[in-house]
């Protein structure tokens, strides 16, 4: 039995892993999808300070109260960095990392300084034009149940240097679908595949684990059956 923790990209409630949560349940296995402070039904949180150490601090809770160990940590999009956040901080309760289309910053970097400056450009318009200079809000077309997400926690930078953290297996999966973001993604893969990552590749769009859920969880046993040895950070 393995034990699964997931963290949602920005303005998305646990919910989001409903179909996965439900599928890696049915076959024995813990699964754990917490809500990050300010964002889907903890939405009525939302306040400028809350910051990416907020982020890190509501996963570091749950793995501390759920008393977790040996974790395959998930983290989807802005997730990425909170589980960056979270290994740095308690590598020993981990026994994966694994990113979902996730940012990936290195050492001193934040999710800013990952992300294509074209898309950094239209992000910092919407912030100050709808979402008063403190908050991401989703587009007119977006789907339901998405709601705004806290600018600051992007523009935090993390610090990366726990050896710990760096010798757990870590994993990338690549939607071969997504439209936004595409650039960034692009760049995140090219560099975690040079740095031996596990890589695979998803036929899906950016959220995959609603329109692509059996292809997840079919990922996400068979790393949980072969974790690879090798370690992302030392071998870059």
């Amino acid at each position: 039995m393995a034990i699964y923790v997931f963290v949602a990209g920005g303005g998305w409630g646990g919910f989001i892993w409903r179909a996965v949560a439900t599928r890696l349940r049915e076959q024995g296995h813990d699964v754990f999808t917490p809500t990050l402070t300010g964002v889907g039904e903890r939405v009525h949180l939302a306040s400028p300070q809350i910051d990416l150490e907020t982020h890190v601090q509501d996963i570091l809770g749950v793995l501390e109260y759920e008393d977790l160990h040996k974790v395959i940590l998930v983290g989807h999009s802005y997730g990425g960095l909170v589980i960056t956040g979270v290994a740095e901080r308690v590598p020993e309760r981990l026994a994966q990392l694994v990113y979902l289309d996730g940012l990936i910053p290195q050492d001193g970097q934040s999710g800013w300084d990952v992300t294509d400056p074209a898309l950094r450009a239209r992000i910092e318009q919407r912030v100050k034009a709808y979402g008063d200079g403190w908050r991401l809000l989703p587009p007119p077309d977006s789907p339901a149940r998405i709601t705004a997400h806290p600018f600051k926690p992007l523009t935090q930078p993390l610090t990366i240097q726990n050896p710990a953290a760096a010798r757990l297996p870590h994993t990338f999966m690549y939607c071969t679908q997504t439209r936004a973001g595409r650039l960034t993604l692009d760049a995140i893969a090219a560099r975690v595949r040079a740095e031996g990552w596990r890589y695979y590749e998803v036929e899906a769009d950016h959220m995959a684990m609603v329109t692509a859920p059996k292809a997840v969880v079919d990922i996400l046993l068979e790393i949980a059956e072969t974790p690879s040895p090798q370690s992302s950070r030392e071998m870059g």
